[in-house]
């Protein structure tokens, strides 16, 4: 599905990704762990072209590096960012008719499917985005990705600053993604969810891969852990 060799992104002259490497399959989970200020959103953003990459980016074979953001995500790539971009003198039910990329097929997701998952933005339908909550423009940033119905979606930090609530809810959310066949490349701070929901969880240190790995073996290996995730 993804395949990522050599990335290397640069904000001015600071070098922050450093050849990274990962891949995910399709319908797969995967979480990239690390401190703060590692690299983590950068790589979402390099392989989105929000950030210029370089080196190879490959989506279903075809390579993506350097292309324009909105090629990027017509060719089947959601994005949902850490600063909940929504347009805020819209309503909830505008946004997420936003979100379609092809008005003239039925994708996956529907109006009613986001709904359903998050009865908050049902009640919130007809209100401004500018007048919802934080953690409901987090709902609809994620639910108006998904109607665009990508077949790979990038999560970062989906659950910063929710309450507990919606925190199970926006897991729950992430389970019926990849029930539905779709790949996750989450960036998550909260551990138990990654490890809850991830098939394989790649590390971050220092702008690279520094371990890959199953649940398992992640769970297994304590010095991974107290070097590049424990405070």
């Amino acid at each position: 599905m993804l395949e990522v060799q050599g990335l290397h992104a640069y904000y001015g002259k600071s070098h922050i990704l450093q050849g990274v490497d990962f891949k995910i399959g399709e319908g797969e989970i995967v979480s990239l762990l690390g401190r703060n200020g590692v690299g983590r959103s950068t790589t979402l953003k390099a392989i989105m072209g929000e950030v210029p990459p370089q080196g190879s980016i490959l989506f279903q074979g075809k390579e993506i590096a350097g292309r324009k953001m909105h090629e990027i995500a017509r060719s089947g790539i959601g994005y949902v960012p850490e600063n909940r971009n929504i347009f805020p003198t819209l309503t909830v039910r505008q946004n997420l008719v936003l979100g379609i990329k092809n008005m003239r097929k039925q994708g996956r997701w529907s109006i009613d499917d986001m709904f359903d998952m998050f009865p908050n933005l049902r009640e919130r339908a007809d209100a401004l985005g500018s007048v919802i909550s934080g953690g409901e423009q987090q709902m609809l940033t994620m639910c108006r990705t998904l109607m665009g119905d990508p077949d790979l979606v990038m999560i970062d930090e989906p659950t910063e600053g929710l309450a507990p609530k919606l925190v199970e809810q926006v897991r729950e959310l992430l389970a019926e993604i990849a029930k539905r066949g779709i790949s996750i490349l989450l960036v998550e701070q909260k551990l138990d969810i990654a490890l809850k929901i991830s098939n394989r969880l790649y590390v971050m240190g220092h702008g690279e891969i520094v371990f890959e790995g199953t649940v398992p073996e992640f769970t297994a290996n304590d010095q991974v852990r107290k070097e590049w995730l424990e405070v």
